[in-house]
């Protein structure tokens, strides 16, 4: 079941106070309160001055209890960190009570989710599409419990999937790889195939064709979403093979991508979070997805009383998929290459164009 055009509408209210985010998702896992992360600002932490929303999260003096859990680590400055930020979110403007597990493997996921169940979490996130089989399994035993899975494909009474449209960001990563390689080589960098991420992937392949339909595109796949050497390694072989562009989806792991990219002195695009402060002059932008708001507005659902499970879709249109700035590559950048980038996107947002998601591995 996909709820689209109701939850444009929830998302059009919930823009009025959404937050403004400058930025798919294992290692020994910890468990904690949440706090920020080290050296990091929180969505939260920007949003204090638009009002406070506790009142309406506290109907009739109810206090939530809000879990978050997370297959990497919760400052990643990637995905990880983009619902650590929203959890923050919540607890700043909705007075929730909240907590965390990061660096959750597959195999711990069902026992994380049960141990905050059964402690009276009122709401529990997975995030990654890897969360949602375990959710569907969990919230069975659990029916007042309220499971939200990003990236899910999955749906009960008490399930609900909030997917963000991520293939729209790759595919103009794609565009812009394409008109700043020289080579005419561009590669991309996924962790675990899931169709979340492959979307991803395919969507950079189908955009960098877009501007040259010759270009060669050069794709891996490192298995991890933690290791941040593999990431380098797979980079480096396709800088060792021409490449001269190198794109990103692969969380922590994509982390050795940019740093190889950095080292070899060639471009490289970010993912999830806005990326450039990892390497200034070599993040030309990154594909931003901005998982506090849909995290808030999945959790706004919660409190008024009309969360019902299903599957949502979210993109561009509706403020969840972005695009970072240029920073100080911007004069790097050709005018034509910024403008022919603008007016994608506004055709993405527009609805004039629909990037294909296509989840099928090539």
């Amino acid at each position: 079941m996909r709820k689209t055009a109701k939850l444009s509408a929830i998302l059009l209210a919930a823009a009025m106070a959404a937050v403004s985010v400058t930025g798919c998702g294992g290692g020994d896992s910890k468990e904690s309160e949440a706090s920020t992360p080290t050296g990091q600002s929180t969505a939260a932490e920007g949003n204090e001055a638009e009002g406070e929303k506790a009142e309406a999260a506290d109907t009739e003096g109810k206090t939530y209890k809000v879990a978050l859990c997370l297959s990497g680590a919760a400052n990643d400055m990637g995905w990880c960190q983009s619902a650590f930020d929203g959890l923050k979110l919540l607890e700043a403007d909705y007075g929730c009570e909240i907590a965390y597990t990061e660096n959750l493997t597959p195999d711990d996921i069902e026992a994380a989710y049960a141990d905050y169940a059964a402690n009276g979490y009122d709401v529990i996130i997975g995030h990654g599409y890897e969360f949602g089989d375990p959710a569907i399994e969990v919230a069975e035993e659990y029916p007042d419990t309220k499971f939200i899975v990003t990236e899910g494909e999955v749906s009960a009474e008490n399930v609900a999937s909030y997917v963000s449209s991520c293939e729209e960001g790759g595919y103009v990563m794609g565009m812009l790889a394409a008109a700043m390689s020289e080579s005419g080589k561009v590669g991309y960098i996924g962790p675990i195939q899931g169709a979340s991420l492959v979307k991803i992937m395919n969507g950079f392949e189908d955009g960098a064709k877009e501007v040259n339909p010759d270009i060669e595109v050069q794709t891996a796949w490192t298995g991890s979403f933690t290791d941040t050497a593999l990431g380098k390694e797979a980079a480096q072989a396709m800088i060792d093979n021409g490449v001269d562009v190198i794109g990103h989806c692969a969380n922590e792991s994509g982390t050795g991508a940019i740093n190889a990219a950095k080292e070899a002195g060639i471009y490289a695009t970010g993912d999830s979070y806005d990326q450039n402060d990892l390497a200034p002059d070599t993040v030309l932008s990154s594909s931003v997805y901005h998982i506090p708001h849909v995290v808030e507005v999945a959790f706004s659902t919660v409190v008024d009383g009309t969360f019902e499970g299903g599957i949502y879709n979210l993109g561009m249109a509706e403020g969840a998929v972005s695009i970072a700035p240029y920073h100080g590559l911007e004069e790097k950048i050709p005018e034509d290459v910024k403008a022919m980038i603008d007016e994608k996107v506004a055709a993405i947002t527009s609805g004039e164009f629909e990037v294909p998601c296509d989840t099928k591995a090539r």
